[in-house]
C-alpha cells in the first residue's frame, strides 16, 4: 500500500509574530492599502528603475495620496496618523525598496518634522501643507565630505549680512537633493562652535544653491542622491528655523527618522523572506523540495526568529512613541539591532538563493545591497553601538 505524504500546518510570519493582536483596526486599513498600492505601482518596475537608477518621481503625486507623506505629524494639512500606523507604512515601503522609504523618511522625519516642531507659523503655513501633498520635494543637508558620524565637525558657514544669512559649504550623501526643491541646510553661525548650529531653508532657484547628482552607486540605486554646494548662497532671515539651536536640531530629526527606519527594514527582511520561503518550497534538489533539508530549514527558522523580534520590539516601541515617553535609548537599540537583523537575513536568503541570489530577477541582493546603506545612514551601527554603551556605563567612548 502506497504511503501517503503527511501534511502539516503552515504558520505564517504573522502567526509567529501575532501582528494582527498587536495592531489596531486603523493601522491594517493603513498597511493594506498601501500593500495594494505598491503591488500594483512600484514592485512590478522594482528591479528595473534600481538597476537604471531611476526614481519615479512621476508617483510622488500618488504616494502623498495615500498619506504617507509627514504621516505621523498634526496639523497643516498633515495626515496626523499614530505612531505605529506611520511604522507599518514604512515597513510596506521597504518591502518594496530601501530607495522609496528612504523618499518617504526624508521627505517626513527629515524635512517637515524639523518645519512643524522648529519652525515659525509663517514657515509652517508656507511649506507643510505643499510638502504633504508632495508639490513640494525637500531634502536635508547635514552631512558632509568631512563630517559624517560628527556632525559638529560641519564646515558649512553662515554669516550674518543685514537681514540676510550668507551661506558657503558643501553636503555630501544627500537623499532627493537633485530633486528638491527646498533644502533643509544645517550651518554653523559663529565659528566652530557646535552650540551655533542654525537650520535654514534654502529655495531652489536661490543663486548660489547647486545639486549635482552622484552616480555610480551600487546601493539605494532607486533613490536620488546627491550633493548640496552652497557659494555665497543667499536667505533671508525668515528662512531660518527660529526654533533650532545646537546639535539638538538636526540630532531630533535624525531620531524621527532612526525610528521609521527601524521598522522600514523589516519589510526589506520579509520581502527576502518570503522570497526564499517560496524558491526553497519550490526548487527541488536530489528528489525533494529544498525546504524539507533540515540547514535550510534552520536558516529559515533563524530569518523567521530575528524577523519576529525585530517587530514586537518596534511595535513596543511604537506604543512608547505614542506616549510621548520613547527616548534616544530606545531609538538606537531599535535602529541598530532591526538593521543588523535584516542584513543578515538578506545575507542567509541570498545564500539559500544559491546562484539565482545574486541575479536581479530576484529582489534579495537588491535589498541586500540597499541594506548595506541603511546599516550607515542615520548613525552608523557603531555609533548606535557607543549611544548605547554610554548610556549603560556613563562613559563616553566617542
Amino acid at each position: 500500500m502506497r504511503k501517503t505524504r503527511r501534511r502539516h500546518r503552515v504558520v505564517s510570519l504573522d502567526d509567529l509574530i501575532g501582528l494582527e493582536e498587536l495592531i489596531t483596526d486603523e493601522e491594517r486599513r493603513v498597511r493594506d492599502t498601501i500593500r495594494r498600492f505598491l503591488a500594483d505601482k512600484y514592485i512590478p518596475y522594482a528591479d528595473e528603475w534600481f538597476e537604471k537608477e531611476i526614481f519615479p518621481r512621476e508617483l510622488v503625486p500618488e504616494i502623498a495620496e495615500l498619506g504617507v507623506l509627514g504621516m505621523n505629524l498634526k496639523g497643516y494639512d498633515c495626515p496626523g496618523f499614530g505612531e505605529v500606523a506611520y511604522g507599518l507604512a514604512m515597513m510596506e515601503l521597504e518591502y518594496a525598496d530601501s530607495g522609496l522609504r528612504s523618499f518617504v523618511s526624508v521627505q517626513g522625519s527629515l524635512c517637515m518634522y524639523p518645519i512643524h516642531r522648529w519652525g515659525s507659523e509663517e514657515q509652517r503655513q508656507r511649506w507643510l501643507p505643499k510638502m504633504a501633498a508632495g508639490e513640494v520635494v525637500a531634502c536635508f543637508g547635514l552631512t558632509e565630505p568631512d563630517a559624517g558620524s560628527d556632525p559638529g565637525a560641519m564646515k558649512t558657514r553662515a554669516v550674518r549680512d543685514g537681514d540676510d544669512w550668507v551661506l558657503n559649504g558643501a553636503k555630501m550623501w544627500i537623499t532627493n537633493s537633485p530633486q528638491a526643491d527646498l533644502a533643509v541646510v544645517w550651518a554653523k553661525t559663529e565659528g566652530n562652535d557646535p552650540r551655533s548650529i542654525r537650520g535654514f531653508l534654502v529655495e531652489r532657484g536661490t543663486p548660489g544653491f547647486e545639486t549635482p547628482t552622484m552616480r555610480r552607486k551600487m546601493s539605494l540605486r532607486a533613490s536620488d542622491t546627491g550633493e548640496i554646494v552652497l557659494s555665497d548662497c543667499r536667505v533671508p532671515e525668515a528662512n531660518r528655523l527660529p526654533g533650532a539651536a545646537g546639535l539638538d536640531g538636526p540630532l531630533s530629526c535624525l531620531n524621527q527618522a532612526r525610528f521609521g527606519i527601524a521598522f522600514g527594514v523589516i519589510g526589506a527582511a520579509r520581502a527576502c523572506y518570503d522570497t526564499t520561503l517560496a524558491y526553497t518550497q519550490d526548487r527541488i534538489a536530489f528528489g525533494v523540495p529544498v525546504a524539507k533539508k533540515q540547514l535550510v530549514q534552520q536558516r529559515l527558522v533563524e530569518m523567521a526568529t530575528g524577523i519576529t523580534r525585530a517587530a514586537v520590539t518596534v511595535i513596543h516601541y511604537g506604543r512608547l512613541k505614542e506616549k510621548g515617553i520613547l527616548t534616544p535609548w530606545h531609538v538606537s537599540l531599535v535602529k541598530r539591532d532591526n538593521v543588523e537583523m535584516a542584513l543578515e537575513t538578506a545575507r542567509s536568503a541570498r545564500a539559500l538563493l544559491g546562484a539565482n541570489g545574486i541575479h536581479i530577477e530576484y529582489p534579495v541582493i537588491r535589498h541586500m545591497l540597499n541594506l548595506e546603506s541603511v546599516y550607515t545612514y542615520e548613525g552608523t551601527h557603531e555609533v548606535h553601538t557607543l549611544i548605547l554603551g554610554r548610556a549603560l556605563t556613563g562613559e563616553d567612548g566617542f
